[in-house]
């Protein structure tokens, strides 16, 4: 009885060590992605910024300045693109929306974002955009891979259409979470108006006759919980100015907008939550049940070798011994 039951234990225990790379290297990489309806959103502001009145063409500084960023999956979309790219992919309708201390619309840009739901490598098909321009992106946006490593990355920039290095800073502890921190740096460059303006009767197009340009740099900081890749807080030392062109008359330039950007702290409060719940099912797959199970597997295997010793008494022959007949009396 003994011998059967230790060949069952052996059987489990070499059952749940194989299970153990299986679910980590195996099953992990294909059951870890970012649902294809995902719907977030995110508000930041920066006090006491500087915006631009376009009324008057003047710098002013003003209490506050909001932007509001949405991000939405459309399933139909990536279901299509799916159906010939061979992978599971996620297609993101962004939206930027930035509102002056009145509520009024400063600007908005919309974002076709397309990427792989595994790794989010970025996807290259039709439609793929910023602010109706057409882009093809390289590197991360908005979202690190699972289990984020301590290196560098690149990240797109959509104000510049841009990738550049995004450099990893060191680890940190944010509100009991651990994080990796990242910082890019995009240097004053020429970048488009927004095709959307403030001011009724003004087009990118009709500022761009004046021979006005805008310019932007930024210092860009991401607080990322690594399990995941996912931010847990963000924000960016913004600057926009407008140069030359008679829009300005005498002027070399003028602010557009400059500001330090922040989320807004019920955003952080609700990001960090979700974030930690996150945690512990990508945890659960590439730590505690792979560990778990190897430690079962060798507590079994164990215990099935401890058995099968006991089943084995001194001086007892072993199954495979052949004992005399006995004789037998009158």
């Amino acid at each position: 009885m003994r011998r059967k039951a230790s060949l069952i234990l052996l059987a489990l225990a070499v059952f749940f060590a194989a299970l153990s790379p299986l679910l980590r290297w195996y099953a992990f990489p294909r059951l870890a992605k970012i649902p294809a309806g995902q719907y977030q959103d995110m508000v930041l502001e920066a006090k006491d910024a500087t915006l631009l009145d376009y009324g008057t063409m003047t710098a002013e500084k003003v209490d506050k300045v909001t932007v509001v960023q949405t991000l939405k999956g459309d399933v139909e979309a990536s279901e299509k693109i799916e159906r010939t790219a061979n992978r599971d992919v996620v297609v993101w309708n962004g939206l930027s929306y930035v509102q002056g201390p009145d509520g009024e619309m400063v600007s908005k840009i919309p974002e076709r974002y397309v990427f792989d739901a595994h790794t989010q490598e970025p996807v290259h098909v039709t439609g793929e955009m910023v602010d109706g321009d057409p882009v093809r992106r390289e590197g991360i946006e908005f979202k690190w891979p699972f289990l984020t490593e301590k290196r560098d990355y690149e990240y797109f920039d959509a104000q510049a259409r841009i990738t550049a290095p995004i450099h990893y800073k060191g680890t940190q502890d944010f509100r009991g979470v651990n994080v990796y921190y990242f910082e890019q740096t995009i240097p004053w460059t020429e970048v488009p108006f927004p095709k959307t303006m403030p001011v009724e009767g003004i087009t990118a197009k009709s500022v761009a006759e004046t021979g006005t340009t805008r310019w932007y740099t930024t210092v860009r900081k991401f607080w990322v919980e690594p399990v995941t890749g996912a931010p847990v807080y963000g924000e960016e030392i913004h600057k926009e100015e407008l140069r030359g062109g008679t829009l300005l008359g005498d002027r070399d330039k003028v602010t557009a907008f400059a500001g330090h950007v922040k989320m807004r702290e019920d955003y952080i409060r609700s990001t960090v939550d979700l974030v930690k719940s996150q945690r512990l099912l990508v945890l659960l797959m590439t730590s505690y049940l792979p560990w778990g199970f190897l430690v079962l597997g060798g507590g079994l295997l164990s215990l099935s070798l401890y058995l099968e010793a006991r089943s084995r008494r001194p001086g007892e022959p072993s199954p495979t011994e052949t004992r005399e007949p006995e004789p037998i009396g009158a």
